[in-house]
């Protein structure tokens, strides 16, 4: 299986607004979008993740679940995304509940959080932020950041940016060795900038990441 460069983190102030945008993203050609609904209960977010599950599914768009590993085996979603609170502890525990073929994200802002999600054999790492954001407080990372930790680990496990990121920093993060990025607010305010991401990231679908999941 590969993984396509361009996430989609659904943002919006109710869960149907969550839904509206991951319709808009797959309309306007994204090839991953991750459900990241937090405040609501696992009742709504089962219901929210199975329409977004025939959405996704209708534009042949991967779909990813956050947090909720046992919701994403219920919908047979793609895979689930573990936040930095909850990966190091829940990834060997969600792999032993999902199926075999659905893969397994996790957050870091460190090297070490980096190193302790290689050993937990995670199928991709969502690094940062990369610049301030309004909901994460962590250490910004910048392209520093994000060059003396891709170096330090030396992995092919799929290294994926985000936090704050625009079109204009896609050709530098890119120089760091980072092979893909998650946006969230730029894509929610202009759909179309998905094609600009997507050039960028030469993520068409016959140029995804070459990754295998065994």
């Amino acid at each position: 299986m590969t993984i396509p460069k361009l996430h989609y983190i659904s943002e919006g102030n109710t869960p149907e607004e969550h839904l509206e945008n991951i319709q808009n993203a797959c309309t306007s050609g994204a090839e991953l979008v991750q459900l990241s609904l937090k405040d609501a209960s696992e009742e709504t977010i089962l219901e929210i993740a199975i329409a977004a599950r025939e959405i996704t599914s209708h534009f042949q768009t991967r779909l990813i679940i956050n947090t909720h590993y046992k919701i994403a085996k219920t919908v047979k979603a793609d895979g689930v995304h573990l936040e930095k609170t909850n990966s190091s502890s829940s990834s060997t525990i969600a792999r032993i509940h999902l199926y075999t073929w659905q893969m397994i994200g996790g957050t870091a802002n460190t090297l070490q959080d980096c190193e302790a999600l290689l050993a937990d054999e995670v199928d991709y790492i969502n690094l940062g932020p990369f610049k301030s954001t309004k909901q994460d407080p962590s250490t910004l990372l910048g392209i520093n950041g994000y060059s003396a930790i891709v170096d330090a680990l030396n992995t092919e496990t799929p290294i994926i940016g985000f936090g704050g990121i625009t079109v204009e920093d896609v050709k530098n993060i890119l120089k760091t060795g980072i092979t893909g990025i998650g946006v969230s607010e730029e894509i929610t305010r202009n759909f179309d900038s998905i094609k600009a991401f997507n050039q960028l990231l030469s993520a068409s679908s016959t140029d995804e990441l070459r990754h295998t999941f065994e």
